[in-house]
């Protein structure tokens, strides 16, 4: 075998492993068998786009998802089936959470008015978006806190590892699924759990 064969087959090994880890990444998705959690999700807060304080409390006895957002990223577009899922089971107890966050490639620079302006022209979003947050990292929101550490949500430690990642949350406020970036918001399990089955 040459030189050339040789570096060939490397690099054919490093990419073929390169794309698994990130197909891994996207597509690595955690069911959980609903558990109390250790702390409340219902007693968190956070500020919506507009800067207002939202209460966790107002979710009782809802099915909720929480998806950190960004306008420059290839999983965009997910903000219009997001909105589709939002429209058709809004009065069936679903309640979407976007939070915008800038960690990820920088592909949500944008102010709030910048952010609403976005969803807005472009997807129609009407579902629940919150301010920019950092969800991992010494400046974690708490609400991203209570969703990746196992200490407080009673079910299973996560990594948010792209935008677009979801996260369920049952009507007791129990998390019952971590979902990666290509889980498709319309999807068999994700409409079965808005449908509350």
């Amino acid at each position: 075998m040459n030189m050339t064969t040789t570096f060939a087959l490397a690099a054919v090994v490093l990419l073929g492993g390169a794309g698994l880890v990130a197909w891994k990444t996207f597509n690595a998705n955690v069911w959980h068998q609903p558990a109390p959690a250790m702390a409340s999700f219902h007693d968190l807060t956070a500020e919506t786009l507009e800067g207002d304080a939202y209460a966790f409390s107002d979710l009782k006895g809802k099915r909720v998802m929480i998806v950190n957002t960004a306008s420059r990223c290839g999983y965009t577009p997910q903000y219009g089936p997001l909105e589709e899922l939002h429209d058709k089971y809004k009065d069936q107890g679903l309640v979407i959470l976007g939070f915008p966050c800038n960690q990820f490639g920088k592909q949500e620079p944008g102010s709030s008015s910048d952010i609403r302006e976005f969803c807005t022209r472009n997807y129609g979003v009407s579902f629940q978006m919150m301010s920019k947050v950092d969800v991992k990292g010494d400046n974690q929101h708490p609400v991203y806190a209570w969703l990746t550490q196992k200490s407080l949500n009673g079910a299973g430690d996560h990594k948010v590892r792209w935008n677009f990642h979801k996260f369920l949350i049952n009507e007791q406020g129990e998390l019952v699924a971590a979902l990666g970036s290509g889980a498709d918001p319309l999807g068999e399990e994700i409409v079965a759990f808005a449908e509350g089955k």
